[in-house]
């Protein structure tokens, strides 16, 4: 149905778009930087989720609305800036609690913990303005309306930014756990790199904020 052009130039376009470190990507770096790998994992994952929830929107026409009201972006992006400050405030006031000893005997999650985390990311990723302008502006670009199933179009393209993103979040996040592993030898420099991951989502949550739109 998506010929193989079509998708190797959305492929292309995508990798592009994704190489270059937005929300999702510092997103994951703060969360690895303040909770470890197994956090930058699964919030790598809900961010790949809520970014598909974005390829559904489009595809249903909801997407195309969010671009074109400047109400509803405004409303969309606010909400994701103002959730990532307060995470990064969590991760700030509890980076004290961040032991060494912990990191190597803690026991494991519970469910729920990694649940938790999934819907951080996904609240993350589909309130994530980058992704919203894409989806709904380059996207539709590519579909071939006269061969049909347009919705079905979107959704299969979809598959290749959701992929291309939840490779380089989970390796960008695997790298930043390393880091933290090492700092993890002190509590004090623990505590150091737990308040960076908190000020990183700070400082990205005001960013998003107060990025206008490119119109």
């Amino acid at each position: 149905m998506v010929s193989t052009d079509r998708m190797l130039a959305f492929a292309a376009m995508s990798l592009l778009v994704i190489v270059i470190p937005g929300p999702s990507v510092l997103f994951v770096i703060g969360r690895a930087l303040a909770h470890g790998r197994r956090t930058a994992v699964a919030t790598a994952l809900g961010n790949v989720v809520g970014s598909y929830l974005l390829v559904v929107a489009v595809a249903v026409g909801i997407g195309s609305l969010v671009e074109r009201s400047v109400t509803v972006y405004l409303t969309v992006k606010l909400a994701g800036a103002a959730y990532l400050v307060w995470l990064g405030v969590q991760a700030f006031r509890h980076r004290k609690e961040l032991k060494a000893s912990t990191i190597h005997t803690r026991p494991r999650e519970p469910a729920r913990g990694d649940l938790r985390t999934l819907l951080d990311g996904a609240l993350v990723g589909v309130t994530n303005p980058k992704g919203v302008v894409f989806f709904a502006a380059v996207l539709p670009q590519f579909v071939d309306h006269s061969a049909g199933h347009v919705p079905l179009q979107m959704l299969l393209l979809g598959l290749v930014p959701i992929t291309i993103g939840l490779v380089t979040d989970t390796l960008w996040g695997l790298t930043a756990s390393a880091a933290r592993t090492w700092f993890a030898r002190s509590d004090r420099r623990l505590s150091l790199i737990g308040g960076a991951g908190g000020c990183t989502m700070i400082g990205l949550g005001v960013t998003v904020a107060v990025t206008g739109r490119a119109d």
